[in-house]
């Protein structure tokens, strides 16, 4: 990655009123709606008319208020890529490269990763921090393979660096075995990397130097995908990382939002995790759990967009609607919870709570969105032809400006990469958004119907054979 483009100064000091321009769309909907209710004749406009059924009265309703809910997240996406490109950015513990390290603890939750933990510990003897400082922890969670082997193998070769810890009994899963293993931790700054992950030689220090900061409870750094250039998928999910993590998170450290702690390539302190009761070992979101349990309690989320680790992404398309059903299912599991304790939370400005409840919805907008088409489809057979016209158009135009808004964030993530040729990749974004509506809908559905598990299982991405050994 080009990070020297990440922060143009000339662009900064050129554009230091980028929120004018959110503003002034915001207006322009407003004139919009302000002219169209003007030149439409009354008698077209869809108020409550007795004369209509109120089947029909309560679904303009509720598309009217889908229309609403889907305009805000279209100017939230709009609002952090205008930020991304014109505001200040915050790196506010980028240049910490010098000073007294603390004591660190990483651990690497692990079931059945004989394919790429070798990789990720090789990684872990070449990173730049003090030896007498780090503690690599890989934790075995019940694994049939080769893992526990693997695992055993490096620890014999770097005894008091490399400390397996194997569990073979309890709840199965990553929150649980995560819990079980900070028992066995002394230090204060826990760092976690999923099997697949391969840090570079200095990312223990970036991720490390928010903890300098008494009030951050929890880091998190850029996932960027390892193999991007398999098929089609994995350039289009490469893309979609950037925008997610290049713009979204960025977007909201910049603005003082709320940084997700995603689980992976970042850290907690441990202090903070104990004071706010541990992993939740029945969430199938963990990571966003303690993301809104830390809100919740007054500590901060940094993130570090200079701070990447490489993954692997899903490589076919059963993989990865498996992985967007589960993150689905989590988020909402999350938004279930911590929603209204938001809204009423003493310790969260009231920026934080608007950001806070429009990411616990993200996953809800997929249903929305499909809502709104149903909606718009029935009332346009109902007989409501001129405003189930408008509707119609509006649910429609939401859906292209509304894609198109996430389409932004990842055209400006090409850019601030400095990788611009991957733009041209775009269009297949589509197919993706497609497929994940679907999936992200099927799950929000069938939910609230599924059967409380009595055993939490693992739940992570197929992983592939890299083709060669980590460099």
């Amino acid at each position: 990655m080009n990070t020297e483009k990440y922060d143009n100064e000339a662009l900064r000091q050129g554009y230091a009123h980028w929120w004018v321009l959110p503003v002034i769309l915001l207006l322009l909907i407003v004139a919009a709606i302000a002219v169209t209710a003007w030149a439409v004749p009354v008698e077209n406009l869809p108020l409550p008319d007795p004369e209509r059924p109120l089947s029909v009265r309560i679904m303009m309703g509720m598309l009217y208020l889908i229309i609403f809910s889907v305009v805000v997240n279209l100017l939230r996406h709009y609002t952090f890529t205008l930020n991304r490109l014109f505001g200040r950015q915050r790196h506010p513990y980028l240049d910490v490269d010098t000073a007294s390290w603390p004591k660190v603890t990483i651990l690497i939750p692990s079931h059945n990763e004989e394919l790429v933990i070798a990789d990720i510990l090789t990684a872990m003897l070449e990173v730049d921090y003090p030896r007498d400082r780090l503690t690599v922890i890989p934790l075995n969670d019940r694994s049939e393979d080769g893992t526990a082997e693997i695992m055993d193998e490096f620890a014999s070769r770097e005894p008091g660096l490399i400390v397996p810890f194997h569990r073979k009994d309890g709840i199965a899963g990553k929150a649980a075995a995560m819990q079980d293993a900070l028992t066995a931790v002394e230090d204060d700054i826990v760092l976690v990397f999923d099997a697949d992950y391969i840090p570079g030689r200095g990312l223990i220090k970036q991720l490390v130097a928010p903890f300098f900061d008494p009030e951050v409870g929890a880091v998190m750094g850029r996932v960027v995908p390892l193999n991007a250039g398999v098929n089609l998928l994995t350039r289009t999910l490469d893309l979609e990382r950037a925008g997610g993590y290049q713009v979204d998170q960025q977007a909201r450290m910049n603005l003082k939002l709320v940084p997700q702690y995603g689980g992976t390539v970042g850290g907690v302190r441990r202090r903070a995790v104990e004071a706010v009761g541990g992993w939740d070992v029945r969430s199938l979101a963990e990571d966003t759990d303690m993301t809104f349990r830390l809100l919740l309690s007054g500590w901060k989320t940094v993130y570090q967009n200079r701070c990447e680790c490489y993954e692997q992404v899903p490589e076919n398309w059963h993989s990865r609607m498996r992985q967007i059903f589960r993150w689905s299912r989590g988020h909402n599991q999350v938004l279930r919870k911590y929603a209204a304790k938001l809204l009423v939370n003493r310790n969260t400005r009231l920026a934080e709570k608007i950001d806070g409840f429009l990411l616990l919805n993200i996953y809800l907008m997929s249903l929305t969105l499909v809502l709104g088409w149903v909606l718009g489809i029935i009332l346009w057979y109902q007989g409501v032809t001129k405003p189930g016209l408008i509707i119609v158009l509006a649910v429609t135009s939401y859906s292209t400006l509304g894609n198109f808004a996430i389409f932004f964030e990842i055209a400006a993530a090409t850019y601030l990469d400095g990788t611009r040729s991957r733009v041209l990749l775009l269009p297949y974004v589509m197919p993706g958004f497609l497929v994940s509506l679907m999936s992200v809908a099927r799950a929000t559905v069938t939910q609230p119907f599924a059967r409380p598990s009595k055993d939490v299982q693992w739940h992570k991405t197929e992983r592939t054979k890299r083709s060669h050994q980590w460099e």
